[in-house]
């Protein structure tokens, strides 16, 4: 058909004895936005990867626009107008971004590279795209949802034909999601198709057409949005119904255990006088736009960011952590939001990733016994329900939710007293979410003290007892969960603005 862009008839492929895709067919048509949804290790990344020549299929034929195709290398791939954002970024974060933009294509003038030619192409690319970003500024220095925006415009300057994305919207605030929706919407109507993996259902049925289902290595369904609802998806998903999105909350506070007061940060950007009071086995959530201090906040409990004043009282005790070593050695723990760039060792195992955060706890007089670390790293594996094929397995072969699974089970073997999550279930799909968040509530119910970062609006009114908003790295409110409402929480991310 004329109207096909892609099409995936009959793809597999196995790692080991472990068969990854199965028999998969599908077709994206032009100007359309397919998603594509699946539990974590279903297949999506790597039927993905499989298509922009990251890995080689086993069986099976890719079309694109009715040629087969066989990429060996991502190169090729956008060379030939398919490109793919992924929701870990890979970027070269001490160069500009027009280095970043041109990156294996600079333009040349006379074997010299040509820098008018790409600032004048770059300009043009912003502008079509209404986006304002100076080409000349360092990657480090502007946000990761920047960062994304820019990784989105680079895509686009391939004149791709198709483009995956994966994720896009992790990082970026509603303002930034609408605009990422009206560039989709842009570029759907000069013939762009795009596959979009989510696992946010709202934005499934706001910005697709069709979307389908993987489970398990297999294709469950393919339709259009239109002829589908939530809980058809999520039957699909996981095999089974959710009766409801988040568990019920039933976690009893006790007494005042963690006290922040009048906190100042040192260095930029820097937080002004936070104060506020977190119960033991209490949820308690915080809010915010993006930037707005939420990380900074966390990182300064956990003795990552410099305090310049203030005080962080635990169970009545004044304290100071001056490193992350004595945060942990007063039992606190630290889920960072960027698992890829601080929440993991890459070249290390699932055991060794497991274990690396309590090494005093698997030694046998006074050596590392390799029986206690396979021993922790089985259980979190259960405990979790972590997708693997053996806790020798690089952790970097899991996908990302899995790999959240790992980093979280390795603190959960440490018993904290208090837990810090910045974003936990960020890329995660909703019948794991829904183990988090069942966890979460069990940690608070055995009395350990929990403050959770999220930038989901639904999330974070579904699992906390407490919400504190934070604006412009001030406090702008802390309200009870259920007395407060979407409206109130946008109000008060709102206030120091």
């Amino acid at each position: 058909m004329e109207d096909i862009v892609l099409e995936i008839k009959n793809l597999s492929k196995s790692f080991a004895k472990n068969r990854v895709l199965d028999g998969i067919n599908l077709a994206v048509e032009k100007g359309h936005v397919l998603g594509l949804m699946g539990e974590n290790g279903a297949g999506k990344s790597t039927m993905m990867k499989c298509l922009f020549g990251i890995y080689a299929k086993d069986e099976g034929q890719i079309l694109l626009s009715g040629a087969p195709i066989d990429f060996k290398n991502p190169k090729e791939a956008l060379e030939n107008g398919v490109a793919m954002v992924h929701q870990e970024l890979n970027q070269c974060l001490d160069r500009t971004v027009l280095d970043n933009l041109f990156l294996g294509r600079y333009p040349k003038k006379m074997g010299v590279v040509d820098e008018g030619k790409m600032e004048r192409t770059a300009n043009a690319l912003f502008a079509s795209l209404k986006m304002n970003v100076d080409p000349h500024t360092v990657m480090r220095t502007i946000s990761v949802s920047q960062r994304q925006m820019v990784e989105i415009a680079k895509a686009v300057s391939y004149d791709s034909k198709i483009i995956v994305l994966d994720e896009p919207t992790s990082s970026l605030t509603e303002r930034e999601v609408k605009k990422l929706f009206s560039i989709v919407n842009e570029l759907k109507a000069k013939g762009v198709s795009f596959v979009y993996i989510s696992h946010k259902m709202d934005e499934i049925f706001e910005i697709c057409d069709d979307v389908a289902v993987l489970r398990d290595g297999k294709m469950i369904s393919c339709k259009p949005v239109q002829d589908t609802n939530m809980n058809e998806l999520v039957a699909a998903m996981v095999g089974r119904s959710l009766d409801k999105r988040f568990p019920d909350v039933d976690n009893e506070p006790g007494e005042d255990y963690l006290e922040v007061k009048n906190l100042y940060t040192k260095f930029e950007p820097i937080l002004e006088d936070v104060s506020f009071k977190v119960k033991k086995g209490e949820i308690f959530g915080l809010y915010g736009l993006v930037g707005a201090g939420r990380s900074e906040l966390l990182e300064s409990l956990f003795g990552i960011r410099t305090v310049a004043s203030g005080d962080v009282f635990v169970n009545g005790k004044r304290m100071r952590f001056n490193s992350s070593k004595d945060a942990m050695d007063h039992n606190f723990a630290l889920v960072t939001e960027e698992r890829k760039l601080n929440g993991m060792f890459g070249k290390g195992t699932i055991e060794f990733n497991t274990c690396i955060t309590n090494l005093p706890a698997y030694k046998s007089n006074g050596i590392l016994s390799n029986t206690k670390m396979y021993d922790a790293a089985e259980r979190e594996i259960k405990q979790m329900r972590t997708k693997c094929v053996s806790s020798q397995e690089l952790i970097t072969a899991l996908s990302g939710g899995n790999q959240q699974k790992v980093i979280i089970g390795k603190w959960m073997e440490r018993r904290p007293d208090v837990f810090l999550l910045d974003e936990p279930t960020r890329g995660i799909d909703v019948g794991a979410k829904y183990e988090i968040y069942q966890l979460i509530i069990k940690m608070a119910k055995e009395g350990k003290t929990i403050i959770v970062v999220s930038s989901e609006m639904p999330e974070i009114l579904g699992i906390t007892n407490r919400i504190a908003v934070m604006s412009n790295h001030r406090l702008a409110g802390v309200v009870n969960t259920k007395e407060t409402n979407q409206e109130e929480l946008l109000r008060l991310s709102a206030k120091y603005l």
